[in-house]
């Protein structure tokens, strides 16, 4: 497959993919993805775009919590 942005080959390759929505951040492990050799981009399929949306929408319970470190780049 090539990538629609940049037209470099992808492969399938499991990512975490990460989302932010105001205040409310989230991450899902292992989710089948093509990605860009040339510049990274992930690409994900209708089915795997469908069950992403139900993560967001907050159909499942996490597997694991993490505290995460936020920093201030204007107060660097």
């Amino acid at each position: 497959m090539k990538c629609v942005f940049c037209g470099g080959e992808t492969k399938k390759m499991l990512v975490t993919f990460s989302y932010e929505e105001e205040n409310r951040y989230f991450l899902v492990e292992h989710v089948p993805a093509e990605v860009c050799d040339r510049c990274g981009e992930k690409t994900y399929s209708p089915n795997v775009t469908d069950e992403l949306l139900k993560f967001a929408k907050d159909k499942f319970k996490p597997v694991r919590k993490r505290e995460v470190p936020v920093f201030d780049f204007a107060e660097a």
